[in-house]
């Protein structure tokens, strides 16, 4: 039998996930990475973006919005992030309004603002969870979700 991942995703909230899987593809500060059994240890921080988790030839999409990961021997994964949701749970509607808001309080702020680096973050986070919504409603209806 070939080699599994134990994988984890915490957020401050929650245990999002925890699970034997295949690989997990995921936005890193570097760029993205697939992570595969036997990977060499690591500690990266994450970006805004998608992150996709492969079992049984099942993929799961989940929004992520920065942290850290750490590739641990063994085959083991851990994510810490500072908010994770899982594809199905994110509201596009909400998600939208969010970013719109955002955006507005951007154009209401100067450069110099402080507060206009993390308006800046909010609207890349709201994008991803919007490109992740989207990207989970074209799939077919009759995929099997990895913790079936």
């Amino acid at each position: 039998m070939p080699a599994k991942i134990s994988f984890e995703i915490t957020t401050p909230e929650r245990t999002i996930f925890k699970d034997e899987i295949d690989q997990i593809t995921l936005p890193t500060e570097m760029g993205e990475i697939t992570i595969l059994p036997n990977h060499i240890p690591l500690v990266s921080m994450l970006r805004p973006g998608e992150m996709r988790l492969i079992k049984n030839g099942a993929e799961s999409l989940f929004a992520v919005a920065g942290g850290f990961i750490e590739i641990q021997p063994n085959n083991r994964v851990i994510v810490l992030a500072d908010n994770a949701e899982r594809a199905e749970e994110i509201s596009i509607e909400r998600a939208e309004a969010a970013r719109q808001r955002a955006e507005e309080l951007m154009k209401q702020k100067s450069v110099q603002d402080v507060e206009y680096t993390g308006l800046a973050v909010k609207i890349e986070r709201e994008l991803a969870r919007l490109r992740v919504a989207r990207k989970h409603r074209g799939k077919h209806s009759g995929r099997v979700r990895l913790d079936e």
